[in-house]
C-alpha cells in the first residue's frame, strides 16, 4: 500500500526546487523559441509543473525573462568583477584570462543565445531590451572600461579613450557571439573560438600596449 506521505505529486514533492527548474526550462526554450514563441505552459511542462504553479513564482513572461537574466548572467558578472578587482598580476594577463573566461562561462554556454534573442526581438520588446541593456550590457561595459584604466594607471597600456575603446572591443565579442547563434547553428562556416579570441586578444593587446608584443 501506498504511503500518503510519499504519493504528493512531483511538485509538491519539491517545492524548494521549483523557481529553480523553472528558470532552467524557460532559459532553454527562450534559446531555442525566442521571446516571443516561447509559452509560459511550454515553460511549465518543460520543468514538470503546472502552469499554475508558475504563476505562483513570476505573473508574467516578463518577469520569468528578467529572473533567467537576474539568475544566470548577473552572477557572471559578478565574478568577473571579482577577478578585475583581485587580480594580482599584470594587466596583459588579466586581459587574457577576462576574455578566455567569459567564453568558457558565458559565450559557449547556452547562455549566450540570451544575448541573441535580445539582439533579435529588441524592436518589439524595448522594455526587455532597455531592462537588458542596464543590467547586463552597462556594467558588462563599465568592468572592461575598469581594466582598461587598471593598464593605463599601472603604464602598461597606453593612454586612450576607454569608453570608446569599451565599445570597440565588445562589437568583435558581440559578433562572435551572434555567429555561434547563426551561421555555426546552420553548418554554413564554422568559426574555432580560441582561435579568433587569440587573434583578437592580440590585435587590442597590440593597439593597447606602450610596447606591443613580440610576434
Amino acid at each position: 500500500m501506498t504511503c500518503p506521505l510519499t504519493s504528493k505529486p512531483r511538485w509538491e514533492r519539491r517545492k524548494e526546487a521549483r523557481p529553480h527548474e523553472l528558470l532552467s526550462a524557460a532559459l532553454d526554450l527562450f534559446v531555442e523559441r525566442g521571446f516571443a514563441s516561447t509559452r509560459l505552459e511550454d515553460v511549465a511542462k518543460r520543468a514538470g509543473v503546472s502552469k499554475g504553479t508558475l504563476y505562483l513564482y513570476f505573473t508574467n513572461k516578463e518577469e520569468l525573462f528578467k529572473a533567467v537574466v537576474r539568475e544566470n548572467l548577473v552572477p557572471e558578472l559578478g565574478q568577473a568583477e571579482e577577478l578585475v578587482v583581485s587580480y594580482d598580476g599584470d594587466t596583459v594577463s588579466l586581459f587574457y584570462e577576462f576574455i578566455l573566461a567569459w567564453w568558457e562561462r558565458v559565450g559557449s554556454t547556452k547562455l549566450s543565445g540570451i544575448t541573441k534573442l535580445v539582439m533579435a526581438e529588441a524592436g518589439n520588446f524595448p522594455e526587455l531590451a532597455r531592462f537588458y541593456h542596464d543590467e547586463v550590457n552597462l556594467r558588462g561595459s563599465a568592468l572592461i572600461s575598469r581594466l582598461l584604466e587598471r593598464g593605463i594607471a599601472r603604464g602598461e597600456f597606453r593612454a586612450v579613450d576607454t569608453q570608446a575603446l569599451t565599445r570597440v572591443i565588445c562589437a568583435p565579442i558581440l559578433m562572435l557571439t551572434l555567429w555561434k547563434h547563426s551561421f555555426d547553428a546552420c553548418q554554413a562556416e564554422i568559426i574555432e573560438p580560441h582561435a579568433y579570441l587569440k587573434s583578437f586578444i592580440d590585435l587590442c593587446l597590440n593597439g593597447l600596449l606602450i610596447r606591443p608584443l613580440a610576434p
